[in-house]
């Protein structure tokens, strides 16, 4: 394989073998040298096509991916630099028609130096064909996830990349809006690299070419779901609830509520990511809230197997959350309910990040994104709070009407030594004061707040009775 593959040895790599069909779509007629007349472009467009043996930047087409069938839109860089043109749009157009209309996921694999000069804004144009052909196919509920090639330049990853509902990227691509030859003298070339884009919150995962498959087909099978579902719009799929998962931790109950705040703050406690490792099979995670931030260490997110379906989760690890964690778990609940896909969130923090930097970065508006999302959506939510309830920053993760609670967990307006500060009480009262602000699980279940607390087996029978 060449250091920058074409379109169809990058289709060779990802799909199952033989797999692969080309979409067949109606050719636009011709007019010399394009739109514009640009005197030499029927040309070079003939040169493009001798060189690579394609008739267009994109070759568009349906395969298997681990067994799940999508529709692949792979561009050739070979071809005018991949760049979009009409013809480019005609082509994308009927992939996504075809997405729709047979009801299949859409993989676009890009490498793109932007639209076409020699069509000029009729080429630009372009980008809002595919843009509105994306959202239709997001509003079927269809998933979309793309790769992004070297380069990862223009108007296509600020459509068909970025736009996508996961972001993959090949180790040392070149990504970005601006392409090597139109950005700033002084710019740093580090900062146009799928590394960060990663970083930067905007891409999901690097993923090395000989994982590209196997990675691909895990995605399509956790968002696609089994044909049956598939084939019908998330508008009319009512998934059951996602069960709560077992407790892990001791089912002892705290005898005051010290003795809460105490184990739910204990390094022994099994962390969030111990219950996602045993209650899915496997999962993959996403990463970034799309607006320039990441919080790896305060929230994790994406989508798992759990006794034969798909959930989505998004978890809190025992830190603080920062804004960029929010908005990445609003991301990742909004993605689940456009896919018809239950979701199970997981509460464990002492509250939201307040330091100066998480003021700048919008933290209350991020908490609200959170709670407005988890208002509007129409997929079940489930929560378990498994470690530190702390205030908002805890309470926007937890589904109002399905909040369960262990053993190890509080749940509190506010962290008692603050509840202590603002009442001008000395340290030595901070333990009366939890008892006070009754935040045991056992306090949560009597009040209301929570259905019940789990064992290791089931949520307890002494719990409300699900309705």
């Amino acid at each position: 394989m060449s250091e920058r593959p074409t379109a169809r040895e990058i289709l060779a790599l990802c799909t199952d073998v033989g797999s692969f069909t080309d979409i067949p779509f109606a050719a636009r007629p011709s007019t010399v040298d394009g739109p514009l007349g640009w005197q030499g472009y029927d040309a070079s467009h003939a040169r493009a096509a001798h060189r690579t043996g394609e008739e267009e930047a994109v070759v568009c087409g349906t395969a298997s991916i681990g067994g799940t069938r999508a529709v692949l839109i792979a561009f050739e860089f070979g071809f005018l630099g991949g760049s979009l043109g009409e013809r480019t749009g005609d082509r994308l157009e009927a992939a996504y028609l075809h997405a729709r209309e047979h009801r299949l996921p859409v993989v676009p694999l890009i490498a793109t130096g932007g639209s076409r000069m020699q069509e000029g804004m009729l080429a630009l144009t372009q980008l809002q064909r595919v843009a509105r052909q994306s959202a239709l196919t997001r509003d079927a509920g269809l998933p979309q996830i793309a790769v992004l090639r070297d380069p990862t330049t223009g108007g296509g990853w600020a459509t068909l990349g970025a736009g996508a509902d996961v972001v993959l990227a090949l180790p040392g691509a070149q990504v970005g809006f601006a392409g090597s030859r139109v950005r700033p003298p002084n710019a740093d070339p580090a900062a146009y690299t799928a590394e960060a884009q990663v970083a930067a919150g905007a891409a999901d995962a690097i993923v090395a070419p000989e994982e590209l498959r196997g990675t691909l087909g895990r995605w399509l099978r956790l968002l696609a779901g089994p044909p049956a579902l598939a084939s019908a719009p998330s508008s009319v799929r009512r998934p059951d609830p996602a069960p709560v998962p077992p407790a892990l931790g001791s089912s002892r109950l705290p005898s005051t509520g010290w003795d809460a705040v105490r184990r739910a703050r204990s390094p022994e406690r099994p962390p969030a990511r111990a219950y996602l490792d045993t209650y899915f099979s496997h999962r993959v995670d996403i990463s970034g809230d799309r607006c320039g931030g990441v919080d790896p260490d305060g929230m994790l997110c994406g989508f798992g197997e759990h006794d034969g379906r798909t959930v989505a989760y998004a978890a809190q690890t025992g830190t603080a959350t920062r804004p960029a964690g929010y908005r990445t778990a609003a991301r990742l609940i909004r993605l689940a309910d456009r896919l018809g896909l239950p979701v199970l969130t997981l509460v464990d923090t002492p509250g939201a990040a307040h330091d100066a930097e998480a003021e700048r970065h919008g933290v209350g508006a991020a908490i609200a994104e959170v709670f407005g999302t988890l208002t509007a959506v129409k997929v079940p939510v489930t929560t378990l709070v498994v470690g530190e309830g702390g205030s908002g920053g805890a309470l926007a993760l937890a589904a109002p009407d399905n909040t369960w609670a262990t053993a190890d967990c509080y749940f509190s307006v506010i962290a008692p030594e603050s509840a202590a500060a603002i009442l001008k009480r000395p340290p030595q009262e901070v333990e009366a004061t939890a008892g006070q602000l009754r935040i045991r699980p056992q306090d949560l279940v009597e009040l209301g707040v929570v259905r019940g607390i789990v064992d290791h087996l089931r949520p307890s029978a002494a719990s409300p009775p699900s309705g």
